[in-house]
């Protein structure tokens, strides 16, 4: 028997013209997705979709059962939201996923406030430094850094956020004052060896990059930003972690002119769109997100 997993992985798959473009969307390679379409097509005992190497197209079984698959997840996520409304309140579980030091000091305070207003829910956040996948994992929130991006999981603005490039009023003392990205090179950088991408290179909205070198590097963006405030370095860093230390003298912003967009986003599979929990509690996370802007948000 196919389940709600499964009819939530198709409707995706089935509405994508590659499994690229359908493993890009749903977070994992485009053969994890042509194992599990195969899993859910023996089960079945027919073919849903006919792919070649560049397209998917849909079989009129498959035709047959998107449109199927569609209906169910519309039912279900209508039903959900008509529960949870005539309640007035959230229930049941909430899974947050969230980075590291984002989600100690912001998401973790948010879920303790919602967990003492509302005490039918359960709560549990899992942080990670690279995201997670949100319908493979089970997640119903998944808060994201950088632009917005072409998905179907909806994506709700929690606090506009860039990434500059900063360093310590002794650092630049002693090292001197970097006038374009090429100088750089001259310069002793910290980087952060996090997620896939290469940490040594730092790219800019203006499409500009550089590629950097240093001495120290981490894991760890809390530890990063205290060796820059000891004057080992420059670091690229978004200012919602580093904007009170500029505003108290303790970091200057190097380059102001090249920046990095990486808005914070609360993003969620289409299908909680009407969850009660899911909806109050980002309220609920940007409120209070909010009354603190003043102190994660550069002038």
């Amino acid at each position: 028997m196919v389940g709600e997993s499964d009819m939530n992985f198709f409707a995706v798959v089935g509405q994508r013209n590659s499994l690229a473009e359908a493993a890009l969307d749903l977070g994992v390679t485009a053969s994890a997705v042509s194992r599990r379409l195969a899993r859910i097509e023996d089960r079945l005992g027919v073919r849903l979709i006919s792919r070649t190497t560049r397209r998917l197209s849909l079989t009129s079984e498959g035709e047959a059962y998107l449109q199927a698959c569609l209906d169910i997840i519309g039912r279900i996520a209508t039903a959900e939201g008509a529960i949870s409304a005539s309640r007035g309140a959230p229930q049941g579980l909430l899974r947050v996923n969230a980075t590291f030091q984002f989600g100690r000091e912001h998401v973790a305070p948010a879920l303790s406030a919602f967990a003492a207003r509302y005490r039918d829910l359960q709560t549990q956040l899992v942080l990670t430094d690279a995201p997670c996948n949100i319908v493979e994992d089970g997640f119903d929130l998944q808060i994201r850094f950088g632009e917005p991006t072409a998905t179907r999981h909806v994506m709700a603005l929690l606090l506009r956020n860039r990434r500059v490039l900063i360093a310590s009023p002794e650092y630049i003392a002693a090292r001197g004052l970097p006038k374009r990205l090429s100088d750089l090179a001259h310069h002793s950088c910290i980087v952060l060896r996090q997620e896939h991408s290469a940490y040594d290179v730092w790219r800019f909205g203006d499409d500009a990059m550089v590629r950097v070198a240093g001495d120290m590097s981490t894991n760890d963006g809390e530890i990063a930003v205290s060796w820059v405030l000891a004057g080992h370095g420059i670091m690229l860093r978004s200012e919602w972690d580093i904007a009170r230390h500029v505003s108290d003298g303790r970091l200057d912003v190097v380059l102001p002119r090249h920046v990095m967009r990486a808005d914070i986003m609360a993003v969620y599979p289409e299908r909680l769109n009407l969850s009660a929990k899911v909806r109050m509690f980002i309220d609920l996370l940007r409120d209070r997100i909010k009354e603190r802007s003043g102190d994660l948000q550069l002038p």
